[in-house]
């Protein structure tokens, strides 16, 4: 069974895993929230159920699953069906582009992170939340779901090796947070947003498009 068919068709199963694991979605959220700017007009690609772009306000999102599409705009996420590799939006469209345990799952992550320049404005942001395979936290996890329907095709990645493809696509200032640091099974609050990386489960890799390389007109 293939990532899209998995998707499309059991779109609440995947939504209901937040409601499960309330700790773990709020410490994933503040996490992302450290990155993101307060205010601007935002893109999430890979939108999913829009369990991110909702709590963060996020208001127009992207992913290929129409079923997964479905939910987000019962959370109000204005979406557009579509890949991360061809984004449907004009240059310069949006402030800041979020991106939530979706770059696992990215066929050609360099056309992606592309397409993600083109769509930001200068100084915009990008942030892009991942299950952290170089930390034991996330190395633990990464076996645990290793089986699970939606993430037998995905491709984990470290957080230096995401900072390389950022950094590769041109962007610059890079930033991480990274949080939940134990048992998942026992925790009984959201656990805290630390600097850097390599000891949480989950990562985030924050980057801005520089106004130097805009301003002469080039592109990575």
């Amino acid at each position: 069974m293939d990532r899209e068919s998995v998707f499309d068709r059991a779109p609440d199963r995947y939504d209901a895993w937040f409601d499960r694991n309330p700790f773990l979605y709020e410490s994933e959220v503040e996490a992302l929230r450290a990155l993101l700017p307060d205010r601007g007009k935002g893109l999430e690609i890979g939108v999913g159920t829009g369990r991110f772009a909702a709590p963060l306000g996020v208001r127009v999102g992207l992913d290929p699953s129409r079923a997964m599409a479905d939910f987000a705009r019962r959370r109000g996420i204005d979406v557009c069906i579509g890949a991360a590799e061809d984004l449907p939006f004009a240059n310069g469209s949006f402030d800041y582009i979020l991106m939530a345990t979706v770059l696992c799952f990215v066929r050609d992550i360099p056309a992606a992170l592309r397409e993600a320049w083109r769509v930001l404005h200068v100084g915009g942001v990008i942030a892009i939340g991942i299950l952290d395979k170089a930390s034991p936290a996330g190395r633990r996890y990464i076996e645990r779901i290793g089986n699970n329907d939606f993430f037998r095709d995905a491709v984990f990645r470290s957080a230096d090796e995401v900072a390389a493809h950022l950094e590769a696509a041109g962007f610059r200032c890079v930033d991480f947070r990274q949080t939940i640091f134990g048992d998942i099974d026992s925790m009984k609050t959201a656990d805290p947003v630390r600097d850097g990386h390599g000891e949480g489960l989950f990562a985030v890799v924050g980057a801005l498009k520089p106004m130097e390389l805009a301003a002469a007109g080039r592109t990575p």
